[in-house]
């Protein structure tokens, strides 16, 4: 609907309002000077979604950040720098020179972790040990899948504890580690280097490794995306990625920095990229993506600025016939091809037709 009253405006402004009958083919006028013509088409035809985006890192499915709940006590006395990347298994920052080390997994650190205890915690504790190889040997060797903290759990997590500068205890306190999805990447640091590290507070805020785009859509124009559709990123040095929408948000949000309801919202929608690697280094960078949402196929179609609007309604196009004779022919509008300006028409028309455009 939206298209078709933009093409009405178009087409008012260029050929202005005519009178058409109202069958499929109009009586032919009287011959008139040459005119700009364009051939009638049958294709295949794509409907596109067209628009900016920023690159940007995968973290919660909202688009926020995570953030790292400190459960240490003491001074700060290492901290991360903004864009430093951590590995899972890797020191995240210091408490009295101790470390705390990043462990991959989505349930949070909230109890310590022994000889005995199950659970889903102690499962994603077995499965970190394990693909870091800290069981290695056919006598630790851990089942990735176990949720109890076994005499193997215990010996490979010595070794974790010995590599990582912990007391090597076997036992894993709620302050030794902190959980997150994935390897991160720091988005924002606010705890302060030689301040207290308060318990509950947060230390910092981090996204995962993995770049992806977001883009924002009109909120009028619901369904205008679908999960899974293929997407066409243009990077800033103009190569270009592909990828494919992942997740489209629920909640409709204001622009950065400017308060709900003070100006336009809009609903973000989020790429994955098919080579993450392509477009690592560019964080805020933007972009130009471009969804290709639907299409018909063996449609015939006419260049969007061939319609003229008929004065009772609807659209027509102008035949360019022999001896420079015109006629005009009602047509019925099907989907708009954007990307290469032309529309699916139905009505009195043959492939190869000549219809008339603007000229330029």
């Amino acid at each position: 609907m939206l298209a078709a009253a933009a093409v009405l405006v178009v087409a008012t402004a260029i050929g202005g309002m005519v009178v058409a009958s109202g069958g499929e083919r109009a009586t032919a006028t009287s011959p008139q000077s040459p005119a700009s013509t364009a051939t009638v088409q049958r294709g295949d035809l794509a409907d596109k979604v067209s628009q900016a985006g920023i690159l940007t890192f995968r973290a919660r499915s909202d688009g926020s950040p995570y953030v790292v709940i400190n459960q240490a006590g003491g001074i700060y006395t290492k901290l991360p720098d903004n864009g430093d990347t951590v590995d899972c298994g890797g020191v995240l920052y210091r408490v009295d020179d101790k470390p705390v080390v990043l462990l991959c997994g989505t349930v949070p650190a909230y109890r310590d972790l022994h000889t005995g205890e199950a659970g889903k915690d102690v499962h994603q504790l077995n499965r970190n040990l394990h693909d870091l190889g800290y069981d290695a040997g056919a006598h630790v060797r851990i089942d990735p899948r176990d949720g109890h903290f076994t005499a193997k759990t215990e010996a490979a997590l010595e070794k974790l504890q010995q590599a990582r500068g912990l007391d090597a205890t076997g036992a894993l306190d709620v302050d030794d580690a902190v959980f997150l999805p994935d390897a991160v990447r720091i988005a924002k640091v606010t705890g302060q280097l030689g301040g207290p590290a308060q318990r509950g507070a947060p230390v910092l805020s981090a996204t995962s490794t993995t770049p992806e785009v977001q883009i924002d859509l009109d909120p009028s124009q619901p369904g205008a995306l679908k999960k899974g559709e293929r997407a066409q990123i243009t990077l800033p040095d103009n190569s270009s990625v592909a990828g494919t929408v992942d997740r489209i948000g629920a909640v409709v949000q204001a622009p950065a920095g400017q308060a709900a309801g003070a100006g336009s919202v809009t609903i973000p929608a989020y790429i994955r990229l098919d080579d993450p690697a392509r477009a690592r280094g560019l964080d805020q960078a933007p972009v130009q993506v471009d969804v290709a949402t639907k299409g018909v196929q063996d449609a015939l179609s006419v260049p969007v600025t061939a319609l003229v609007g008929k004065s009772g309604g609807g659209f027509a196009v102008e035949v360019a016939g022999s001896g420079g004779r015109r006629e005009l022919v009602a047509v019925k509008l099907g989907l708009f091809d954007t990307a290469d300006g032309r529309v699916q028409v139905e009505g009195d028309l043959r492939e190869g037709d000549d219809v008339v455009v603007p000229s330029l």
